[in-house]
């Protein structure tokens, strides 16, 4: 979905960060990736991102099933264009 927009993107499995904790997966991920697009809703609030060189994304879906995330691809690739370093944002759906 992200690939199809022009995007370059990996799972946190896939860019070896499927064992690291949410502080260390950050860590990591800012030294290969603008964004770090998660469903984990309470990350924002256990991480800094201040001081960073990379944003968060966050997708406000109930489960990581496609179904749920898929609605709100539209919207997150709409805000990958302004994403800003240290910013988070967050896409949910709108009912």
């Amino acid at each position: 979905m992200f690939i199809a927009a022009g995007h370059d993107c990996e799972t946190a499995r896939e860019a070896g960060f499927g064992a690291m904790t949410n502080g260390k997966l950050l860590a990591q991920a800012e030294f290969l990736f603008d964004v770090l697009v998660t469903i984990d809703r309470n990350m924002r609030y256990q991480q800094n991102l201040g001081s960073r060189n990379i944003a968060m994304l966050v997708l406000c879906v109930y489960s990581n099933d496609i179904s749920d995330i898929e609605p709100l691809v539209p919207n997150a690739v709409s805000a990958l264009k302004s994403i800003k370093p240290g910013q988070v944002v967050e896409i949910a759906t709108e009912n």
